[in-house]
């Protein structure tokens, strides 16, 4: 590779491309059996966006000085902003565009609803508690701590010596852990199983977040209460919203040491969105199981078949089939930059950048093709790498100005390979919703246009 290829610029994907009234369009359409309404406005936004953010850019001038460096700016020559104007920090207004967002279209109601992390505007491995992304089944709350209690008890008084009830001051006065792990809806990716469905990766993949968490192991709080581990193999997590979640937590994964009773995340309590004051952490497990605004805990001897497990969270397969209790997030990676909607302006180097995932550990290596899987060169795994957390991934790469086709192949430390789409339905068929692991490919047009396509 040449030692100084010329750096080439990349125009940022548009955002919030379509507006109430597109969504209630979408659904009109989506009844019919059209998509192309989605497409027509991201285009449009495309568009649009396009010339303002070049105008917007500042470019150097191809001739005489830079005004930014021969002139001092306002903020070289005047007093700033005094501390603490703002009592808690908020980015820059610069920065405004960069939010969670909901799928035009998606849901029917916004409390049992979901936003997605603009995972193209993000750097190194840990998400902005602001920015994390949401599922919620009804609605989210702004929970009182003072009121709020976790009560631990079993289907069985003989599961356990002592029923216990904790508030949240004394949660908090036991030893604590802190440890950085993903979290991933069981859906994320799921709009792509028969087809490319959304056009940037924050709509792809962006059921997505990683955190540092803080709490009480749960096997901590089991053990206070006394329960017989040889009987009680399960554990019924139940939330304290509207829809009162509940979800089984195999014993072994609580044995391990890994299942967090969590009130902290990235050094700051929970924020409402996320559970406050209290959730569980399970890493490398689908997020409905991460049981937000705890309230139960009940030890048993069998799975509970609750309705979010037997009903909903299943895998539809090819035979009519319904798989349940199916709860590992497999191996996975995407590619963040370029993505869709990006535009690339110039041909020269590129820093090809993207995150990688898994459930069962550690990530080992990530291969990354730009020519649609014919050949890999091996990414560089930027630190730390820890497991069931994840991982950032970078390659150089020159454009020469072709049309290239852009994937990422993930491998974890437990041998798993990240699947095409043509190996996953051959196993899953096209018509699931969750647990979609395969490989994203973008294309990058002649023009620089980039576009969520996928290969047969």
């Amino acid at each position: 590779m040449d030692p100084k290829p010329a750096s080439g610029r990349i125009l940022k994907a548009p955002e919030n491309f379509i507006d109430p009234s597109g969504v209630k369009q979408v659904f009109a359409e989506a009844r019919q059996g059209r998509r192309d309404f989605i497409r027509r406005a991201f285009a449009a936004a495309s568009a649009a966006v396009g010339g303002a953010a070049v105008a917007s850019s500042n470019p150097v001038p191809a001739t005489g000085g830079d005004p930014n460096i021969l002139e001092l700016p306002e903020h070289s020559k005047a007093l700033g902003q005094p501390v603490v104007t703002r009592g808690y920090g908020l980015p820059s207004m610069y920065e405004a565009n960069v939010q969670r967002r909901q799928s035009p279209g998606l849901t029917q109601t916004t409390q049992a609803s979901v936003s997605f992390a603009p995972l193209q505007s993000l750097f190194g491995i840990v998400t902005p508690s602001g920015l994390h992304f949401e599922r919620h089944h009804q609605g989210w709350w702004d929970i009182d701590p003072s009121k709020h209690r976790l009560m631990i008890n079993g289907s069985d008084p003989k599961l356990l010596k002592t029923p216990m009830v904790f508030t949240m001051d004394e949660l908090m006065r036991l030893p604590s852990v802190s440890r950085f792990h993903f979290i991933e809806c069981g859906a994320n990716t799921g709009m792509e199983w028969g087809n490319v469905a959304v056009p940037t990766v924050q709509y792809t993949h962006g059921m997505l977040s990683c955190s540092e968490f803080t709490g009480v192991p749960l096997r901590v709080l089991l053990d206070m209460a006394g329960v017989d581990y040889k009987r009680a193999r399960f554990v019924l997590a139940e939330g304290a919203d509207g829809s009162s979640m509940t979800r089984t937590i195999p014993m072994s994964l609580v044995e391990s040491g890994e299942v967090l009773v969590a009130y902290g995340q990235n050094g700051e309590m929970l924020r409402p969105e996320n559970g406050y004051p209290l959730r569980l952490v399970v890493p490398g497990v689908q997020g409905v199981s991460w049981v937000k605004y705890l309230r139960r805990l009940e030890v048993g001897d069998q799975p509970y078949g609750s309705k979010d497990e037997v009903l909903h969270y299943v895998d539809l397969m090819p035979d009519g089939t319904h798989r349940q209790y199916t709860s590992i997030q497999e191996v996975k990676s995407v590619v963040t930059t370029p993505s869709g909607g990006q535009v690339l302006l110039d041909k020269g180097y590129y820093c090809i950048t993207g995150l990688a995932w898994s459930g069962r550990g550690k990530i080992v290596r990530v291969d990354v093709s730009v020519d649609g899987g014919r050949n890999w060169r091996q990414a560089r795994l930027e630190q730390p790498v820890m497991s069931k957390c994840l991982t950032r991934f970078n390659l150089d790469w020159v454009w020469d100005g072709k049309p290239a086709l852009i994937q990422s192949r993930a491998v974890d430390e437990t041998g798993h390979v990240q699947p095409t789409y043509r190996q996953l339905r051959g196993v899953r068929g096209s018509r699931s919703i969750y647990h979609n692991n395969a490989i994203q490919t973008w294309l990058v047009q002649e023009g620089g246009e980039v576009k969520n396509v996928q290969l047969s």
